[in-house]
C-alpha cells in the first residue's frame, strides 16, 4: 500500500515562510537540501510523520500564481479555540470558526489560516474523521 509521506508547494522567501510553518503550527527542519538552482527544505513536528516540502526556486522575485486548482492543506489540533487565539495573538491573521453540521450532529469545526505565499491551511478540530 502507498503511504503519504509529504505533500509540496513553493514559496518565495525561505525564512520567511520556515518562520511562518514554526509558529502557526510547530514545525521545524527535518532537512535542508540545498542545490544549485533550488532549496528544499522538508518541515515536520512530532505529531505525525508527514512533512512539508518547501521548494525555493533560486532567483525569483515575483509571487507564485496559485491559479483556481490549489485547494488547501489540512491540519487537526485538540483545542480549535485555543490554536485561534494562539494565531491570533501572533498576528497571524485567522479566519473565523466554521461550524458544518449534518444530519444533526456536528461534522467539522475549522477556520482557515493564509501563508505568506497566498496557501491555505484548514484547521480542524479533531473530532470524526478528523483526528
Amino acid at each position: 500500500m502507498a503511504k503519504t509521506i509529504h505533500s509540496m508547494i513553493r514559496v518565495l522567501d525561505e525564512t520567511r515562510s520556515v518562520a511562518f510553518y514554526g509558529k502557526a503550527f510547530g514545525l521545524t527542519v527535518a532537512e535542508r537540501l540545498d542545490f544549485e538552482t533550488f532549496t528544499l527544505v522538508y518541515m515536520s513536528n512530532g505529531e505525525s510523520p508527514f512533512e512539508l516540502e518547501l521548494t525555493i526556486n533560486k532567483g525569483r522575485a515575483e509571487p507564485y500564481q496559485l491559479g483556481d486548482g490549489y485547494g488547501h492543506l489540512a491540519v487537526s489540533v485538540d483545542d480549535l479555540d485555543g490554536e485561534h487565539a494562539r494565531m491570533g495573538a501572533l498576528g497571524l491573521e485567522p479566519g473565523r470558526i466554521v461550524e458544518f453540521n449534518r444530519e444533526g450532529s456536528l461534522l467539522a469545526r475549522f477556520f482557515f489560516i493564509t501563508d505568506p505565499d497566498g496557501y491555505k491551511i484548514e484547521v480542524l478540530q479533531r473530532h470524526g474523521r478528523f483526528k
